[in-house]
């Protein structure tokens, strides 16, 4: 992640994100249409916003993305009519990193997601505290912007559990992520809570990979495959292929066959349960 900016009045845009660069380019060039045939100088309007005139440049000039909050206000302000409002889903969009919108993206789409994990639990199966923990002992640290946006980006994954109808998902989690005390016991014993809670929804099945294991399959690291309505499927392994996405049916039989053994090889979800509920009650 880059070095996001640090004064509360929104994000710089990633370098390489084209995506981004474009919508955010358009706000920039509509911002400055309707300033202009307003009659107001960059100073006038930052004034009127209660924005630094920096932060009106960057917004015009397509390099910085507003928060939902700018948009409304210059909405206001130019007497838009909605215009700019109307602008804030395409911008929010495209405010989390490119990575994560990526990765949110598949998983919006998947009506099937298999997972292996072995540092932390699943991002998706994350409370906010533990999520603030992790992201808060990154190094080199990050700013406090950036972790801000960082817990945004994961709280808004967080949308896979609404649909309707909902993906069938499969977490397979080391035993050390249920043990590690990320954040403290506080934080640890609520991470354990919500597991648990989530393993009673219908769709979620959480398995365990006990550390005694003697034969182990994910020996290379996270993996997941993300399976989609039209029959494709997408797999990532952190240890396979350079990390990045992969179709090819090669390369993805490789990453399936691996998950699917490391399913039969973790306890089952029952077992796994009452594993999870008994690190809860050494704590």
């Amino acid at each position: 992640m880059t070095e996001a900016t640090t004064d509360g009045d929104g994000w710089e845009i990633e370098p390489g994100d084209v995506q981004g660069a474009a919508v955010i380019a358009l706000v920039g060039r509509q911002l400055r249409a309707l300033r202009e045939a307003a009659g107001l100088k960059v100073s006038e309007l930052a004034t009127a916003l209660g924005y630094g005139e920096g932060i009106v440049y960057k917004v015009e000039s397509g390099t910085r993305i507003p928060r939902p909050e700018f948009l409304d206000k210059a909405d206001d302000v130019l007497r838009a009519r909605g215009m700019l409002a109307a602008m804030k889903p395409a911008v929010a969009e495209v405010r989390y990193p490119k990575k994560v919108r990526d990765i949110a993206a598949m998983e919006a789409r998947a009506v099937e997601l298999t997972s292996y994990w072995t540092h932390s639990p699943h991002g998706l199966l994350q409370t906010p505290a533990y999520a603030q923990a992790l992201f808060a002992m990154r190094r080199p640290a990050l700013s406090s912007a950036q972790i801000d946006r960082a817990m945004a980006a994961r709280t808004a994954r967080k949308s896979v559990f609404d649909r309707d109808p909902a993906p069938a998902l499969s977490f397979v989690q080391e035993e050390v992520t249920l043990r590690r005390p990320i954040g403290g016991r506080q934080v640890l014993r609520g991470q354990l809570h919500h597991l648990l809670e989530l393993a009673q929804l219908r769709t979620v099945e959480i398995q365990v990979m006990p550390t005694d294991r003697e034969d182990h399959a994910g020996m290379d690291g996270d993996m997941e495959v993300l399976k989609f309505k039209d029959g494709t499927a997408v797999g990532r392994g952190h240890g396979l292929y350079g990390g990045r996405p992969v179709s090819d049916p090669k390369q993805l039989r490789s990453i399936e066959l691996r998950c699917g053994i490391i399913r039969a090889q973790a306890l089952p979800p029952g077992e796994s349960l009452a594993f999870i509920e008994q690190v809860l009650g050494e704590l």
